[in-house]
């Protein structure tokens, strides 16, 4: 797959998963396992990403004796899955017209 393609591919799966409830770095993982392979390395550059464009807040508490960050999605996360999901219909359309496959 495309990289670009594939990165915004990878934050569309971030904010929807995030969009179920907040969660941290290895849960979000372990949660997009069945959906797309992505690594630490690959996943916390996205969170910071996002974070910095108002798509996600972060807060820490405290798990069994240390500090874990958990990620929430925020209003323009939430517009931005929206957006994603529109772009979805547009590319479904716009793959299903170059391919001949109809709905």
């Amino acid at each position: 797959m495309d990289a670009q393609m594939k990165k915004g591919l990878l934050d569309a799966c971030v904010l929807a998963v995030l969009s179920r409830e907040e969660s941290y770095g290895y849960k979000l993982i372990a949660d997009l396992k069945d959906i797309i392979e992505i690594s630490e390395s690959t996943l916390y550059p996205i969170l910071k990403r996002l974070e910095a464009n108002g798509c996600l807040t972060t807060v820490s508490r405290e798990y069994c004796g240390r500090m874990r960050k958990y990620y929430a999605i925020t209003k323009g996360g939430r517009h931005k899955l929206i957006d994603y999901k529109l772009d979805w219909v547009q590319m479904k359309e716009i793959y299903g017209k170059i391919f001949g496959i109809g709905d």
